[in-house]
């Protein structure tokens, strides 16, 4: 088969799946061509980039600052670079809602969409879902979860029965929730078994991160949420499972790097070796374990799906205020435990708003952050 150079945008690429987006890259210097970087901080490691890659298109999120790269390139914002022309795939490397709008715009425009921003399909999963049929655009899963469920349906004449996600259950799996009072920032960024970035790594030790992505399944795989469930299994190795109506069970199974979901959706329906990725070794492998988890100790789930459920702006208005949680806890201003009992207050007072359009998904998504603002400054009013 013949090989085609794809041409790429990677948006949040100072990031950790943007970095090991550009690893993915380095791999295959035949197979991808660097169009558009996007980054919101790290101005130096966006110029490193810069530099290698030579991108046709940039942007930060000081503007000014982008006249200290050096570089023949022009600035453009985000959401002009999803969409350009020259453009074909984009990967949605993002974290929070900035990633929404370039999504949409990248969608609409009929392009490849690489998603690892979990934020743009919670918050309006029915608008891009609905435009990416009608432009015929591509999603390809970048989260290892979805990215599993993706491989396991290949093939398959029929859709699944049942969708599981696999938790590793974060650092926290067996504290006592006395313990959990306590945690510091420190100890919830020690995941035990991914690298990843700031927001994602607090939002799996709360297991926050894996509500979201029983949103995103719901609209990524067509499923009811009744046909999804969540499994605790530390060992990160089996990264979500399907169950078929005949109760066959297939599992993707692989050594937890995030390089490997996102070479799998660049280099689609292709599979190529790589002898940069980590493989299982099966002589160290002991035991694959699971367990239910524990909703009472990790409220952040039961609350995810309870928002999934109900629809509506409810999903904008959880992504939205755990983002701003999740900052207060990282700069001391909040307890751990504190980042559920914001988002459930928030959600408690929110009215929400059935099929909404996108500016009513923005205004929610604004309320909701000013709200936990609000609630987390002690405001009696709220």
């Amino acid at each position: 088969m013949g090989s085609i150079t794809k041409k790429i945008a990677v948006l949040g690429s100072t990031g950790s799946i943007g970095r090991q987006t550009l690893e993915v890259v380095r791999a295959f210097p035949q197979r991808f061509r660097i169009i558009g970087l996007a980054a919101s901080k790290n101005l130096d490691l966006l110029a490193e980039q810069v530099n290698e890659f030579k991108p046709r298109f940039v942007y930060f999120q000081e503007r000014e600052a982008t006249s200290l790269l050096n570089a023949e390139c022009d600035f453009l914002p985000l959401e002009e670079i999803a969409r350009h022309p020259a453009v074909d795939t984009v990967v949605m490397a993002t974290s929070g809602a900035s990633g929404l709008l370039p999504t949409i715009a990248a969608i609409k425009s009929g392009k490849k969409v690489t998603l690892a921003n979990k934020e743009a399909l919670v918050m309006a999963g029915e608008i891009i879902t609905r435009e990416a049929k009608l432009k015929g655009a591509q999603i390809l899963p970048v989260d290892s979860e979805h990215s599993a469920i993706w491989q396991c349906l290949e093939g398959e004449k029929q859709g699944a029965a049942q969708i599981i996600l696999t938790a590793s259950g974060g650092p926290f799996l067996h504290f006592s929730p006395a313990k959990l009072n306590k945690v510091t920032a420190k100890q919830a960024l020690q995941h035990p078994s991914w690298q990843m970035g700031q927001k994602v790594t607090i939002d799996s030790a709360t297991l926050m991160n894996k509500g979201l992505e029983t949103i995103e399944a719901h609209w990524l795989f067509d499923m009811p949420f009744e046909g999804i469930r969540v499994l605790i299994h530390p060992q990160s190795v089996i990264h979500s499972l399907v169950e078929f109506r005949d109760g066959s069970v297939k599992a993707q199974l692989s050594y937890p790097d995030m390089r490997l979901p996102i070479q799998y959706a660049l280099t689609y329906p292709e599979r190529l070796p790589n002898p940069e990725l980590p493989r299982l070794n099966w002589d160290n492998l002991r035991s694959l374990t699971f367990e239910q988890p524990d909703f009472d100790k990790f409220p952040c789930l039961k609350l995810a799906i309870e928002a999934g459920r109900k629809g509506g702006t409810y999903p904008t208005v959880l992504s939205s205020a755990d983002e701003i949680a999740v900052e207060l806890f990282l700069s001391g201003r909040i307890r751990f435990t504190d980042i559920a009992h914001l988002v459930e207050r928030a959600l408690q007072q929110h009215k929400s708003v059935a099929q909404p359009t996108l500016e009513e998904i923005l205004a929610a998504d604004t309320w909701a952050r000013e709200k936990v603002s609000q609630l987390a400054s002690g405001d009696s009013s709220c």
